[in-house]
Formats: structure tokens, C-alpha cells, sequence
């Protein structure tokens, strides 16, 4: 972990401080593993309560939904069973809710607090407070003065939890919040909502209001642990931490705040000026990767070739330092051109009979053993499917595993279509089957009289189910897999029917376990991409480390290499590649056709994210503009280009 306080970083591993250039405006905290953070926290918080009890008062907590703290409440409530913390003393009062919402409802936020907290511990009832989104309209301003006056009653928050949205806002301050707003009826932003999809299955489901706490209410708390986590949260979160304070950006208020933390992960803090330029912030310990990182920054941002940068073009750009290591831009110029040249490679399998002391992969043995996972059912294909294609025409015994069915990506409308395509089939051939007629009728009923807070059958789900496993079967049919090296794990974590998904378990490692014993690659190859919307693809990869975990004493373990692929929503940075696989146009076109396999998720998937591009779209703009990088540096130029990190154990 690394800590900031004004513009010193203490680096908690090295034991050393460092002085920086002043660009953060709040302090801040890394952690390594979310987890970590988070179980900071409740332990912080748990400590208070029992000071408070001590002095025979009570305590009250802000608390905050969504995925950020589910692990501060699963370790408060672990220390409620197991080390006997009690509640007895505390007072809660929510952010938010959405408006309307029932309180059953699959989305309430009352749901979601019992589900993960309030069930499990021995906090009062009455000292229990959510905005209510279940009232008349004409009643909701005057809810909201009284739930301003309860908090006034209690003293006021003692410890304020929040996340922060991809808007900036926090509880829902949307931007243009104000800073003396108190609780109200707020209207979401458009990118609120659609952020909030996953949650409710289609746009159309998701409210478009929500009462919640003012950015007064929220400033007033004593003190506020802020927590981001994820790529996706990066930009938002340097805004906030580096920039002005703007009511464009609600949770720059808390600038001011005289106790405020900010928690992050290393992904949620790649965009802070220390982190992604830190020689702009001050002295740096500088190895390879952080020379790599430099050069590159300013290759690009001087839209010069690495062969071309000069001694003048470091000076004044803050890397004097890297000249009188290395004597001349030249000698640097050539050290990093020749690292990036020894990524590229036509041979994600290795290339046989050749010298690979400078390429990313061995060339023996020539013919491998190889696993694709595919945490979804396209993944493999919008992510790595030209090298996919590749790795099957070079000759290697390739498998692809999907671990997931994937089944809640498919519309009401394919399942319905599906289901009259078996009915009228059967019918039309006269062949009597009256249970698949049964099941046929159930499916379509449910369907028609389905409504937003529903959770699907077994029957739609195991529907829906086939329908991605039929799509992921021809995609993987297409790029040249015979049926018996494609695996379809159905990881049980993930059958809930509906978007919050359960727990890893020993059933889970052991499908991925078994695959791996059998199959004894020398390759794997598995999404790395953390930032998924859905966090299925972070869920799916701890999956895959904890069975490498249990198989390293396997003879195959020593020789197998892990590359890590991203999905469509972000890529490597240039300075991370360790692999890049040129795609020709040829190659590409056939990508996008194994892309199209997957109808159900064509035009109009499921869940789109923000990004309105088609997933084929999304992954060609991301293969060109990985390949443009390499050719902007001053390599080749390709036509688009696939990127992997190698993870070391």
C-alpha cells in the first residue's frame, strides 16, 4: 500500500518518501487488492462503534450501495457473527434510492441493505433510514425535509461511506449539484442510467429520478471514506482528485472536506499525473518499465517516432534525467524502439525452428497445447480472434472453455422467437412431443406477462442459455475447432437469473481445475480486462488464478505461460504489451464474421454500456488503433493488431 498526504507519498514497501510537485487535492490511499481497501474500512469503522459503545453513545454511518462496499459489509457482518460486534448503538441513514421503487423490488436499495447487512446483524430496526421511493410524489419534499431533520437529531454523520459514479456524481449529485443542496428528488444523468441498465435489464426499466442526500448533507459528515475501483473509473477519478473544484464534477466538493480518503486500486489510478506522467510530479525511481512508459508518453506526445526524438525534445519535456543516463536520445531512442519491435509477432504459438531469445513466445515445443477462456460466450472472438484464427491454422491443439452461459445477455424477443421456432417445427413436422410442448407454452406465457422486476424461469434461463451455446459453438466451429476441443463450463456462481451473482466456490475452481489437468496446456489465454461492466471478467480471471493456484504442483504448471487479452471495452497500454499479433485485412474480415455468430448479441445487445458501436465495430476500432500506436512510434504498419500481457506467477 502507498499513502499521500499533501504532497508527500510515503512508499510503505521501500520505506522511502518522496517529494512531489502538489496535484492531488485529496488524500489518498492504494490498494493493491480492492479487498484490502475495503476491509480497511469496515475494520476503521468497526473500531468506532466500539468506542462509541465504550462511552455509552451512539453512532451514525452514511451508507452507500452498490458493487464498491459489499465487502465492507460482508466483513462487518463476519465480525458481527464471529467476533461479536454489535450494532445495537448504531444509526444508519442511506444516500439514496431510486424514484419510484418498491422496497421488494430487485433493484431497491432497501433490498440490497437487507440482503448484504442489515439481515445479518443486530442493529434496531427504527434506527434503519433509506430515502423512501415508494411515496406519493406530492408527499416526497416533505420526506425529504424530515429525513434532513433526523440526521440533525442524531448530531449528525459520523463516518460517511460513498462510491463515485462515472458522472461525478456521488449518491446522486449529478452534475450541476450545488453545493448547499440538501435531500431532494433529483433527475439522473443519461450516462447514470446507463450505467444502471445491468441492474434492470433495458434502459427503459431504469427510473429516471431518485431522492437523495444533498452535497451539504454530505460534506457535514465528520468523516468520508470515498472509494473507486477500476479502470473505468480512472478519468473521473483524476477530475476529481487533480482538477478545480466545479459543480460539473460534484465530487470535487469534497476537496474541501477537512477528513476525506480516497481509496484506490492501482486501475482506478492510472490516470493520476503521479501514476501515468510521474516525472512531471517529481524525482523518479526509474527502471525499465517506467523509462519504457516515458519515452513512449513522449514519442506520442510529440507525434514523433522514437527514432527521431532528440536530446532537446527530453530536456523540455521534463526527462533531462533519462539523457544523462543514457548519454544520447539516441541510445534511449534504440533501447525502447527495439523492445517494442520484439512484441510484434506473426506467431502467438511461437514460431518454430527459430531463435526466440527477443520474441514473447518459446518456439518449442512447435506444436502446443493451448486454452482459450472466454469468460462469456464471444468473448474469444471480439477479444483475440484473429489470434485465435492463427493459433489454429499454425497447427496448435487449440481449446476454447466458456465459462459462463451468458444468459441473461439474451432479449426476451430472441427466447420468444426461439420458443415458436421449436413449437411450430414440431408441429409442422406432426411430431408429438406434448412436454417440449408444455415447456414451449410456459416459456411464452412468462414472456408476455413478464414485467421489469421479474427474475427469468429456469426454463427462459436454460432457453437462453442454449442460444448463446449454439452461437459460441459456431464461432468457434468457424475459426476451425472440431466440437470435442470446445468446452462449455457453466460456472455456477454466475445461475442466479439475474445480474448480482453469487460467490466463488470450490465448484467453480474445480471445473476450471479439472480442464487444465486434462488439457496440460503450454498456453492459456484469459480476459484481464478489470473494468468490464458487468465485473464477470474479474470474477471469471480470480477464478483462473486460484486454479493455477491449486495445479501448481502439475508437471505442466512450469511450462505453461498465462497471456491476459482485454475485451471490448479497453486495451493494453502500448508501454504493457508484452505481445501484439499483426492482423491483415483478410484476417480481420474473418474475425468479424466469427463475430457474427453470435446474433443475439448483435444491433442491439443486452447490455451496450455507454458505448452505442456494435461489439465487432468496438473491436476493429480497437485493433487499428493499436496497430496505428505501433505505426505512430515508427514500426510497421499494420492493418490492426491483437494485444496481450503475460501474467507471472
Amino acid at each position: 500500500m502507498t499513502s499521500t498526504s499533501g504532497n508527500i507519498v510515503q512508499d510503505n514497501q521501500n520505506g522511502l518518501k518522496y517529494q512531489l510537485k502538489s496535484f492531488e487535492k485529496i488524500p489518498i490511499k492504494f490498494w493493491e487488492n480492492p479487498d484490502d481497501g475495503a476491509l480497511h474500512i469496515a475494520r476503521y469503522i468497526a473500531l468506532c462503534i466500539r468506542q462509541k459503545q465504550q462511552d455509552n453513545e451512539l453512532i451514525v454511518l452514511g451508507l452507500a450501495t452498490g458493487s464498491s462496499p459489499i465487502k465492507i459489509y460482508n466483513e462487518l457482518v463476519r465480525m458481527h457473527r464471529e467476533e461479536g460486534l454489535s450494532f445495537t448503538n448504531v444509526v444508519t441513514f442511506n444516500l439514496d434510492e431510486y424514484y419510484p421503487m418498491q422496497p421488494d423490488s430487485n433493484q431497491s436499495y432497501v433490498k440490497f441493505m437487507n440482503e448484504f447487512l442489515f439481515n445479518h446483524i443486530d442493529i434496531k430496526k427504527e434506527n434503519i433510514h433509506i430515502p423512501n421511493g415508494n411515496l406519493p410524489m406530492e408527499f416526497v419534499e416533505n420526506f425529504c425535509q424530515e429525513y434532513e431533520k433526523k440526521i440533525d437529531f442524531y448530531g449528525g454523520i459520523d463516518i460517511q461511506i460513498l462510491g463515485i459514479g462515472r458522472t461525478g456524481h456521488i449518491g446522486f449529485n449529478e452534475p450541476g449539484s450545488w453545493l448547499t443542496s440538501r435531500t431532494r428528488l433529483v433527475k439522473l444523468d443519461h450516462l447514470t442510467r446507463i450505467d444502471a441498465v445491468k441492474d434492470f435489464g433495458k434502459e427503459e426499466n431504469v427510473p429516471y429520478r431518485a431522492i437523495t442526500m444533498g452535497i451539504n448533507t454530505i460534506i457535514k459528515a465528520r468523516q468520508v471514506f470515498i472509494m473507486a475501483w477500476g479502470t473505468h473509473k480512472a478519468s473521473i477519478v483524476q477530475q476529481t482528485i487533480e482538477g478545480e473544484i466545479t459543480e460539473m464534477i460534484p465530487a470535487t466538493y469534497l476537496q474541501n472536506h477537512p477528513n476525506v480518503k480516497f481509496y484506490l486500486d492501482a486501475a482506478a489510478s492510472s490516470e493520476l499525473t503521479r501514476i501515468k506522467t510521474p516525472w512531471l510530479a517529481g524525482i523518479c525511481n526509474w527502471d525499465d518499465k517506467l523509462i519504457a512508459k516515458a519515452v513512449i508518453w513522449l514519442s506520442l506526445k510529440l507525434k514523433k517516432p522514437l527514432l527521431k526524438l532528440t536530446d532537446e525534445d527530453y530536456i523540455n519535456n521534463g526527462l533531462s534525467e533519462l539523457i544523462a543516463e543514457y548519454i544520447s536520445a539516441y541510445t534511449l531512442n534504440i533501447k525502447i524502439f527495439n523492445k517494442l519491435q520484439h512484441t510484434i509477432t506473426g506467431w502467438p504459438g511461437g514460431k518454430p525452428n527459430a531463435d526466440d531469445t527477443n520474441r514473447p513466445e518459446r518456439a518449442n515445443p512447435t506444436k502446443k497445447r493451448v486454452i482459450i477462456f472466454s469468460p462469456h460466450p464471444d468473448d474469444d472472438v471480439i477479444s483475440m480472434g484473429g489470434t485465435f484464427l492463427r493459433l489454429v491454422e499454425q497447427g496448435h491443439e487449440v481449446h476454447v472453455a466458456y465459462q459462463v452461459s451468458g444468459n441473461i445477455a439474451v432479449h426476451d424477443t430472441d427466447a420468444w422467437r426461439y420458443a415458436e421456432f421449436m413449437g411450430s417445427y414440431t408441429k409442422a413436422m406432426g411430431l408429438d412431443h406434448p412436454e417440449l410442448a408444455k415447456i414451449v407454452g410456459k416459456v411464452t406465457k412468462f414472456i408476455d406477462k413478464k414485467q421489469a422486476n421479474d427474475t427469468d424461469i429456469k426454463e427462459l434461463r436454460m432457453l437462453k442459455g442454449i442460444i448463446r451455446r449454439q452461437e459460441a459453438r459456431s464461432g468457434a466451429i468457424y475459426c476451425g475447432l472440431s466440437d470435442k476441443n470446445i468446452h462449455f463450463l457453466d460456472m455456477p456462481f454466475y445461475e442466479t437469473g439475474g445480474v448480482r451473482k453469487n460467490k466463488l466456490t470450490d465448484e467453480d475452481y474445480a471445473l476450471i481445475t479439472k480442464l487444465l489437468n486434462e488439457v496440460k496446456p503450454h498456453q492459456v489465454y484469459a480476459a484481464g480486462d478489470l473494468a468490464d461492466p458487468h465485473g464477470t471478467h474479474r470474477v471469471c480471471l480470480d477464478a483462473i488464478f486460484e486454479a493455477f493456484d491449486r495445479s501448481k504442483d502439475q508437471k505442466w504448471w512450469n511450462d505453461c505461460y498465462l497471456w491476459l487479452y482485454r475485451g471490448a471495452w479497453h486495451e493494453w497500454p502500448i508501454d504493457e504489451i508484452e505481445m501484439a499479433v499483426p492482423i491483415s485485412p483478410d484476417e480481420l474480415m474473418r474475425k468479424r464474421k466469427a463475430i457474427f455468430m453470435h446474433q443475439s448479441q448483435k444491433d442491439h445487445p443486452v447490455f451496450p454500456g455507454e458505448d452505442t458501436r456494435e461489439f465487432w465495430q468496438r473491436a476493429e476500432d480497437r485493433n487499428r488503433a493499436t496497430a496505428n500506436m505501433y505505426n505512430t512510434l515508427g514500426l510497421a504498419e499494420y492493418e490492426a493488431m491483437e494485444a496481450f500481457v503475460r501474467w507471472k506467477f
